[in-house]
């Protein structure tokens, strides 16, 4: 891992010359705030609160009912599904924006193990976001207990794949690590086996460039609120590669799903494709808030997206092990480019009370139990100048132990 600047002169200079500094702007960002955690909740758009504004007053506010079909309300999951799906690497008619990322990975988890009968092992990373594999617990104790939900380490996982594999369920990144799977090797593998592969893009989407069709993924699900920029709570996606949608089997069943929603018919009838994993009424307010967030995403060259993510993370890294070793720090991400998302995390003893004061030094990243310092990077509204100064401000927080103060050892219910 390589660091692109020795001095915040040296930073400055490459803020000059970014090809991505005019998406700054593009963001409301707080005045004073040095935002690392765009990897658990992105900055606001300038155009979500005028969007939602329109949206309310003359769709909602004039339009009445009238606006499902008008403003195409109706349509809203498969035309974000569309704009999303370049972002994602994904073909048109293969990615729907409903539900949310548990529900969705319920759904899509439930369809594979269908598609994979006699085969009762899901193999996935023991140290995968827990909800995953709470869905894949659940899901197992409502078929029966008839499948094993086998977890193993990281450095393990293909060799955990056999012929009694049904799905290999993964998150792209490690959300606890920052660790970036490679989804094309891994992918074949579970394939060689006779597998499936079901993705989560969380830490992924809109951070860096994805390939689901170039990768022959199978399946995948991800949320809007982070990289996509979505607004808290926005709704997640899913997708279905073409090949297993004629033989997709939905396990919720709900109305927006059948073929015929406003037939009112008594007897479930799927929609075709991916469109038959739809299940309830589309949330208009929260998905308008996401299209801005994915029509800005759509303007960005992700190339340049991941150059800059990991110029910024090299930077951030390079100095916190350069200038901060007598501090407890110790590097949880991977050093190498290609094994590393947008993240870069720390363990610390006392991680906890750090974050605190960082936070209260308005620099604003997140912990994960037990003892990670997580910092998220998102070049479209952060600069080097502000990876350099997040690092002085994490040195004098350690060296001071300014975390010490009573009030940074309260703990809160988000952490």
């Amino acid at each position: 891992m390589n660091p692109v600047a020795t001095t915040r002169e040296a930073c400055i200079t490459l803020d000059a010359g970014d090809p991505l500094a005019s998406f700054r702007s593009r963001f409301s960002l707080p005045a004073d705030t040095i935002y690392l955690d765009g990897n658990s909740l992105g900055v606001l758009p300038a155009a979500t609160p005028a969007r939602l504004a329109q949206v309310i007053a003359e769709e909602w506010g004039q339009g009445l009912i009238r606006s499902w079909n008008a403003a195409q309300w109706v349509d809203l999951p498969q035309r974000l599904g569309d704009k999303l799906a370049p972002l994602i690497g994904a073909a048109a008619a293969t990615t729907r924006v409903c539900d949310s990322t548990s529900v969705n990975l319920f759904k899509l988890l439930a369809a594979a193990l269908l598609q994979r009968p006699g085969r009762t092992v899901i193999v996935s990373e023991a140290d995968n976001f827990p909800t995953d594999l709470y869905i894949a617990e659940g899901l197992s104790t409502l078929l029966g207990q008839q499948h094993e939900l086998r977890l193993v380490a990281a450095d393990e996982i293909a060799a955990a794949l056999d012929e009694r594999t049904a799905v290999l369920m993964l998150s792209h990144v490690n959300y606890r690590t920052g660790r970036l799977h490679d989804m094309a090797a891994l992918t074949a593998t579970a394939h060689s086996k006779g597998a499936l592969t079901l993705w989560d893009l969380a830490h992924s989407a809109g951070a860096l460039p994805v390939r689901l069709a170039e990768t022959k993924a199978d399946f995948a699900v991800g949320c809007g609120y982070k990289y996509l920029n979505g607004g808290p709570g926005a709704p997640a996606f899913l997708y279905v590669a073409p090949e297993h949608q004629a033989q997709l089997a939905a396990p919720l069943s709900g109305w927006f799903g059948h073929a015929r929603p406003f037939a009112f018919e008594s007897a479930y009838a799927p929609a075709p494709g991916v469109d038959r994993l739809l299940v309830g009424t589309p949330p208009v307010l929260s998905m308008k808030a996401l299209e801005v967030g994915i029509e800005l995403m759509a303007e960005v060259d992700l190339l340049a997206l991941r150059h800059k993510s990991l110029a910024m993370s090299a930077l951030f890294a390079a100095r916190v092990e350069r200038e901060l070793d007598d501090c407890e720090l110790s590097l949880v991400s991977p050093r190498e480019d290609a094994e590393r998302g947008s993240q870069v995390c720390l363990a610390h003893p006392q991680a906890w009370p750090v974050m605190q004061a960082l936070i209260a030094r308005g620099v604003i990243g997140d912990f994960r139990a037990p003892d990670i310092l997580r910092f998220g990077f998102t070049p479209l509204y952060l600069s080097y100048a502000e990876v350099w100064d997040a690092v002085t401000h994490l040195a004098e927080v350690l060296r001071s132990r300014e975390w010490d103060a009573p009030e940074f050892h309260q703990k809160n219910k988000v952490t």
